[in-house]
């Protein structure tokens, strides 16, 4: 019973109130009413549900409106606008066709809703306008794999097929019907379920974004404070034909299970399905989604292997058995003035061997590996993306000129009214360039201002760094000393990712203020600014840190006796005897899963609770769907962290897939039961954030190669070994690389003060003449030999690595074949069809003509109908009796 009951107060808050028309559309309004203004209200809203799309009748709650403005002649003139504005409004919609029922009487106190539903002739009239392509009863087959392959395709749809979900479009497709654009004349070549279909797909095919222009200005100005479809999934329940039972609850239940469940992370998603219900642009942020992820796993392999084969050489890798060999006892300077104190280069064994497990030469290859892979994966989506357009009829759609948004017509009438005024000539105006100067200027300076202000937060960093690794300096145990380099790194970065997760908020704010500032015409106009303004905000925010430590930190630090100081205080910090790799390492690994874990993952967990309401109260409580781009943002950023840096973290596709099978299924859980479902929108491909991805992986290839080449310690080992190696091995390396100093040449104050040990000669990482030398302290040659070999790495990986990307993408075609033989066949059998049609109407017409002569002929011979001597029927026509 309980059950029963659940069910159909389910079904009363996604129909109106006769039970048979459907929610199409929820408007939401507030309002202010008297006590005695409620009873009318109520009393008038109860008999309005049969509101018609004729003008002859009253506006569903007209009437009411009226009784209420006489009750309280001292309502708001604000109020009365807006009023005013929703009864037009409203009686344009009931115009186009469209059936209204208001309810006032519900459990939000103050919150009226005006519920839509769009018969099937508005639904046609609006398919045939957007041209969307419906399936025929005509069938073809697809292309079938013949011999081995069908053989091979057999034995992976048997051993995928617990991965694969409980649809039906997830089971293998022999035909495929015929689609062309909709025509209400030519209803009779489509399906017999058409309607069904068409009236499923009404919200997917985006009529109501033509239907309802004009609501985001009356959203801006409070006339509406909502404006949603309902979420239902019993729209999908003809996509479960297995299913004995079609209760709504169920299904919703059952959606849940097979895409927005934790449990069945292993799964392929019904991508299908999810286009179906939320439209084709967020179908195809899942399909990319599941196919960045999908790609990750061969990454995350290799990584894997990569790491492990660092851990198993450790053990063999000699620089850094000779940075931990205490019997060499090689004194080095100290890393401050006065407070600091010599040092053994055996302090920093364990950051050395910790070092060689992301410092090897499998890193070289795994970032040639991670280009190509980049490479690869765009070709794979562009070809995944097609076979979704011909899949979902898209392969004709050309996206028409979008309708200016509300705030662009707004300040054109500002600008139209402001010539009116001054008595000029007002012709079709439009926004220029010195219209939108000012918008400019202020965006200018907003971008620099942020981008300086993160510089700063840097900069501010690494002032703490310097002062903090100082101050632990002081500690008189060696252990405290040899962890300063830890301690500094990760406090620091944690400071910094705290400080990226607060302003990726405010630069997100920011970059959606200064794009209302613009007032771009369109909504894609609007959206792509907004998407390059936050990403480049963004990007800056992210990896300004991971860029100092990569490229910059160790680079300008001076020489003992001759030190770079910031404001004449604090000497800039230098990397370990190691390299700043494993600092890059940590700095990189600390700021990637924090992200992930704390500002994609945690911030959008949590689930609302609702009480028992109408469907349409309870979508009203559900946080409002304001677009795709913090979604692409947060993994555009993480392919960043994937690729930009992979040299110096093998690991980090590995912790991207961790992430990411839990974010499809976040993301699913967040779109189902947190957010108010989005009206739907066509969309062919994912936008500017294909251009963005192929961006960052050219912009990958080159990074990487300053990584390997000025960062790791890969090109001086390869020069010494081919160059200065004694016997072909890396023994003496570490020696090579260190530079002796007499402690004598300290400037006056910046010797230590309390000495461990007599020290005369301390060594530092560089290549300087010793200081026996004429010219001492002077760059050598080994300096100039080692930059040399540097450049000339950088020049021939980027090249190499490019063509070999280049190389991928000419060789995968975008289309696959079976695709474009099947859209061709397609096109084939489009104008087989409307040549059977034009020849059936050209025989009409035949036909037509000669009755047309026939009856001629009856007329010239005085037709007249008379009876036979037999008694039957007679004319000048040679008609059959039974006609």
């Amino acid at each position: 019973a309980d059950y029963q009951e659940n069910y159909a107060d389910c079904k009363y808050g996604l129909y109106f109130r006769d039970g048979k028309r459907k929610v199409d559309y929820i408007l939401v309004y507030h309002y202010k009413k008297s006590s005695a203004g409620r009873t009318l209200t109520r009393r008038a809203l109860h008999n309005d549900a049969g509101a018609r799309s004729t003008k002859q009748d009253p506006l569903p709650g007209k009437g009411v409106q009226t009784e209420m403005g006489e009750s309280e002649p001292h309502a708001d003139c604000h109020e009365d606008d807006k009023r005013f504005r929703r009864e037009e409004y409203e009686g344009n919609l009931v115009e186009a066709g469209l059936e209204l029922e208001h309810d006032e009487d519900t459990k939000i106190h103050g919150v009226g809703f005006v519920k839509i539903h769009a018969p099937w002739n508005v639904l046609c009239r609006e398919a045939e306008f957007l041209k969307l392509k419906m399936p025929t009863k005509k069938m073809y087959q697809i292309n079938q794999t013949h011999g081995l392959l069908k053989k091979i395709n057999s034995v992976i749809q048997k051993i995928t097929e617990p991965i694969q979900p409980k649809v039906a479009e997830h089971k293998p497709q022999t035909v495929k019907r015929l689609s062309y654009p909709f025509s209400r004349e030519k209803q009779e070549t489509s399906r017999k379920h058409d309607e069904v279909e068409l009236s499923s797909l009404k919200i997917v095919n985006n009529c109501y974004a033509f239907i309802f222009q004009g609501i985001t200005s009356l959203l801006a100005n409070g006339v509406y404070s909502a404006a949603y479809p309902l979420h239902d999934v019993s729209d999908l329940g003809m996509y479960f034909p297995y299913l004995l039972s079609d209760t709504k609850q169920f299904l919703i239940c059952y959606t849940l299970m097979e895409w927005a469940s934790y449990g069945v992370f292993y799964k392929y998603q019904p991508i299908d399905l999810v286009r179906k219900y939320f439209g084709e642009k967020i179908g195809l942020y899942f399909a990319w989604l599941g196919v960045y992820t999908q790609m990750l796993i061969p990454a995350s392999i290799v990584g894997i292997i990569v790491f492990l084969y660092g851990c198993a050489t450790v053990d063999e890798n000699i620089p850094s058995m000779e940075m931990c060999d205490q019997r060499n006892n090689i004194t080095m300077c100290p890393l401050c003035d006065r407070t600091c104190s010599y040092w053994k280069m055996s302090s920093a064994c364990a950051t050395a061997r910790a070092s060689h497990l992301f410092d090897n030469p499998a890193t070289v290859f795994f970032s040639v590996f991670m280009a190509l892979w980049a490479a690869t994966f765009m070709e794979h989506w562009k070809r995944k993306q097609m076979r979704l357009n011909y899949r979902w009829d898209l392969t004709g759609f050309e996206e028409e000129e979008a309708h200016p948004r509300a705030e662009y017509e707004a300040k054109v009438l500002e600008k139209s009214l402001r010539k009116e005024h001054k008595h000029k000539e007002t012709d079709k105006e439009k926004l220029t360039w010195k219209d939108r100067f000012p918008a400019y200027l202020t965006n200018f300076v907003g971008i620099i201002f942020m981008v300086g202000l993160t510089f700063a937060i840097v900069f501010g960093v690494i002032i703490y760094r310097i002062s903090t690794a100082a101050a632990l300096a002081i500690s008189a145990t060696p252990s405290g000393r040899s962890s300063v380099r830890v301690t500094v790194t990760a406090t620091a970065v944690i400071i910094n990712l705290v400080v990226i997760i607060f302003l990726d908020e405010v630069y997100g704010c920011i970059a959606r203020w200064l794009t209302q500032i613009e007032v771009p015409k369109t909504d894609k106009n609007f959206e792509e600014r907004l998407i390059f303004k936050a990403f480049l905000l963004k990007f800056v925010n992210a990896y300004t840190p991971i860029f100092y430590v990569a490229f910059f930190k160790g680079r300008f630090v001076g020489r003992p006796g001759d030190y770079v100081y910031i404001f004449h205080s604090f000497r800039m910090e230098e990397c370990a005897p190691g390299g700043c790799l494993m600092e890059l390492c940590i700095q990189l690994s600390i700021i990637m899963l924090g992200k992930q874990l704390i500002q994609n993952n945690l911030f959008e967990i949590g689930i609302p609770a609702h009480e028992k309401k109408q469907r349409y109260e309870v979508d009203y409580n559900l946080e409002p769907f304001s677009g795709l781009t913090p979604e692409y943002m947060e993994m555009i950023i993480q392919f960043g962290f994937v690729t930009l840096f992979v040299a110096s973290f093998p690991l980090a596709p590995l912790f991207a897939l961790l992430n990411n099978i839990i974010e499809i299924r976040l993301d699913a859980k967040k779109f189902v039961t947190e957010l108010r479902r989005p009206v739907a929108v066509r969309a062919k491909d994912i936008g500017i954030w294909y251009n963005i991805l192929r961006g960052i992986g050219k912009l990958a290839v080159i990074i990487n190669a300053f990584v390997i080449s000025f960062t790791s310690d890969f090109i001086p080992r390869l020069v010494y070994l081919y160059m200065y190696s004694e016997n072909g091995t890396m023994h003496g390396f570490v020696n090579h690389t260190l530079s002796s100093f007499n402690v004598s040449d300290f400037q006056a104050g910046t010797a230590p003060n309390d000495p461990m040990e007599l020290v005369l000669f301390c060594r530092y990482k560089d290549y300087r003449e010793p200081p026996w030398s004429e010219n001492k302290y002077d760059i050598s040659k080994d300096f100039w030999a080692v930059l040399a070999a540097r450049l000339a790495f950088v020049i021939v990986f980027q090249n190499l690595v490019m063509f070999m990307s280049d190389f991928v993408d000419w060789i995968i075609p975008d289309i696959p074949k079976d695709i474009s033989q099947q859209i061709h066949k397609e096109k084939v059998l489009m104008v087989e069809v409307f040549m059977r049609e034009e020849q059936g109407k050209l025989q009409m017409e035949t036909w037509k003509d000669k009755d047309k002569k026939k009856g001629e002929n009856c007329n010239n011979h005085s037709p007249r109908l008379s009876l036979s001597h037999s008694g039957s029927l007679s004319s000048c026509h040679s008609y059959p009796v039974d006609v």
